[in-house]
C-alpha cells in the first residue's frame, strides 16, 4: 500500500458552469501537482459548460450525448482512469482547501483495513456535516486551513459516508466492483457501494481533518417532488438488495448517546440492543477510544454487515437471556442500551431482571420509552383512536405503553436505583395547548408536564454492592 499513489478525481457536470469552474479551479490551487488527475464526466450540459471543458488541457473529458446519471457517469469516469489510481468521487459543487486530499490519503493508508475516507463540510446528511463560523465562501479558506491539519484522533469510523467527496483505495474498487447502475439517475449508488466495502472486510472513515465547502444538490434538488420521489424508489431498490433501510439502521440515537459522560480515556464496556449497523456504538468509540463495544442485533440482513463493524450476537435475547459472546459476560458491561426494547417486550420485567446479570455493580441501563400519555395520543383518544394514527409516536409492535410514573416503578420493583429520567419536547400548536388547558382543568395544572414528553430517556443503575448471580 502506498499513501502517493496518484489519485484520480472524477466529477460529473450538468450545467452549472460557475460552480464547475470554481471547483475546478480550487483542485488546481490546493492539491499538489503530479499526485492526481482530474475526470470530468458531462451529462449534456447546455449552459456552455462542455464549451468550457474542451478549453481544459489538464483534465480529461467525456462528453455524453445524454443525462446517464450519477452512477453510470462515475463508471465512466472509473474506466477513463488510470489503472493503478485511487478512485476519488468529487460533487461539482464543492471548493476543496488546503490539504484536502493529502489528509484524506494520510487517513485512508493508515491501515491496510481502511478502504474508503470521506469529507466533512458544511452541508451534508449522514452527520457529515458540521456548524462552521463563516458566512461568505470569501471566509472559508481560512477556517478550513486551521481545521485541515492531520490528526489520527479526529479519524472516525462510520457504518456509511455519503459520496460527495469520498476516496476509495484502488484494490478495493477492483475486489467490490463499481457503481450498481439499478440506483440511477442517483442517491443510494453510494450506501450500496459503502455496504459492500464493509461486507469485504474494509472499514469507512471520516475523516473529521479534511474539511471541503459544499453548496448542496445543485441538481437533484431542484425539482423537491421529484427529488423526494426518487429517495422513496432509491431507498426500496436498496431495501430489495440488502434487506434493510440504511438511513434508519445508520442512525445516531444522540439521546442515548448524550446519556454517557465519562473521561475520554476511561476503558469501559458497552451493549447495545437492536443496534443496526452499529453506528451510535462507533459514534461512542470515537468518542470514548478506549471503549468496548458490542451489539445485538436479530436482523439477519443487518447482522451480517454490522457484524463486521463490531461484535454481534444475532440470538434474542428474551428467548433464554443468555449472551453468546465470545467471552462471559456476566457483571461485565458498564452501560448495556435498551433503547426502545422494553415497550417491545412481552415482559418488560423479566426483561430487565434479565438484563441486570451482565451489567457490572453501578452499570447503567438506558431504555428510550415514548410516553403514553403525551398529548398526541390524549388527543387521538378522545377521538376514539389509539395507536394507529400514522403520525403516532406510538409503535404498532409495541407490546408495553408506560407512562413517567410507570418507568420508576417498574425499574425500582426490578432492583434499579439512581434513577435519571430525561424528558423531551415539541413545540405546542395554540389549538393543541387551549386542549390541554382544557384536560389539566379536570386533572391539574401540575400534571401538564406528564402531557408535553413524547419521549422519556431511562437511566438506571445496577446497585454498586449486587453482586449478579
Amino acid at each position: 500500500m502506498n499513501e502517493n499513489r496518484k489519485t484520480s478525481i472524477i466529477i460529473l457536470t450538468y450545467n452549472n458552469l460557475t460552480y464547475n469552474k470554481s471547483c475546478v479551479d480550487s483542485i488546481r490551487k490546493y492539491t499538489a501537482e503530479n499526485t492526481y488527475e482530474i475526470i470530468v464526466v458531462d451529462n449534456n450540459s447546455t449552459d456552455g459548460t462542455r464549451e468550457w471543458l474542451k478549453d481544459q488541457k489538464d483534465i480529461v473529458v467525456i462528453l455524453n450525448d445524454e443525462n446517464v446519471g450519477f452512477p453510470k457517469g462515475c463508471n465512466i469516469g472509473i474506466a477513463a482512469s488510470e489503472k493503478d489510481n485511487d478512485i476519488l468521487l468529487l460533487n461539482n459543487d464543492t471548493v476543496v482547501t488546503p490539504r484536502w486530499l493529502d489528509n484524506l490519503k494520510t487517513c485512508l493508508y493508515s491501515d491496510d483495513k481502511v478502504g474508503a475516507t470521506a469529507s466533512i463540510t458544511n452541508n451534508c446528511s449522514n452527520y457529515q456535516s458540521i456548524s462552521v463560523p463563516y458566512n461568505d465562501i470569501n471566509n472559508m479558506i481560512a477556517f478550513a486551513d486551521a481545521n485541515n491539519v492531520s490528526n489520527p484522533e479526529k479519524w472516525e469510523e462510520k457504518t456509511r459516508l455519503v459520496a460527495f467527496c469520498m476516496i476509495i483505495k484502488r484494490n478495493v474498487l477492483n475486489n467490490i466492483g463499481i457503481m450498481d447502475e439499478r440506483f440511477t439517475p442517483g442517491n443510494f449508488e453510494d450506501d450500496d457501494l459503502c455496504m459492500r466495502i464493509i461486507e469485504s472486510g474494509y472499514k469507512l472513515m471520516l475523516c473529521n481533518d479534511s474539511f471541503i465547502h459544499h453548496f448542496g444538490s445543485s441538481s437533484f434538488n431542484k425539482d423537491h417532488s421529484k427529488f423526494n420521489e426518487l429517495l422513496t424508489t432509491n431507498s426500496k431498490k436498496f431495501e430489495d438488495k440488502w434487506g434493510f433501510n440504511s438511513n434508519l439502521c445508520s442512525t445516531l440515537k444522540f439521546d442515548v448517546i448524550q446519556r454517557i459522560n465519562e473521561p475520554k480515556e476511561k476503558q469501559f464496556n458497552i451493549l447495545e440492543f437492536d443496534c443496526g449497523l452499529g453506528a451510535t456504538l462507533v459514534k461512542l468509540k470515537y468518542m470514548y477510544p478506549n471503549v468496548e463495544i458490542y451489539g445485538l442485533e436479530t436482523n439477519e440482513y443487518v447482522a451480517r454487515i454490522g457484524g463486521k463493524v463490531l461484535e454481534l450476537i444475532t440470538e434474542d435475547f428474551e428467548v433464554n437471556y443468555s449472551m453468546n459472546f465470545k467471552k462471559d459476560k456476566n457483571n461485565f458491561f458498564d452501560y448495556i442500551i435498551l433503547g426502545n426494547r422494553l415497550q417491545l417486550s412481552k415482559d418488560p420485567w423479566t426483561l430487565l431482571n434479565g438484563v441486570k446479570r451482565f451489567l457490572k455493580p453501578g452499570g447503567y441501563v438506558i431504555a428510550t420509552i415514548p410516553n403514553l400519555m403525551h398529548y398526541s395520543v390524549i388527543k387521538e383518544l378522545l377521538r376514539g383512536s389509539f395507536m394507529y394514527s400514522e403520525n403516532s409516536i406510538l409503535n404498532r409492535n409495541s407490546n408495553k405503553f408506560f407512562t413517567l410514573v410507570d418507568i420508576y416503578k417498574i425499574f425500582q420493583e426490578c432492583g434499579y436505583t439512581n434513577p435519571f429520567v430525561f424528558h423531551y419536547f415539541n413545540e405546542l400548536t395554540q389549538e393543541d395547548d387551549k386542549l390541554l388547558n382544557s384536560v389539566c382543568s379536570i386533572v391539574g395544572a401540575e400534571m401538564k408536564g406528564h402531557f408535553l414528553a413524547y419521549e422519556y430517556v431511562a437511566k438506571f443503575q445496577k446497585n454498586v454492592i449486587e453482586c449478579g448471580d
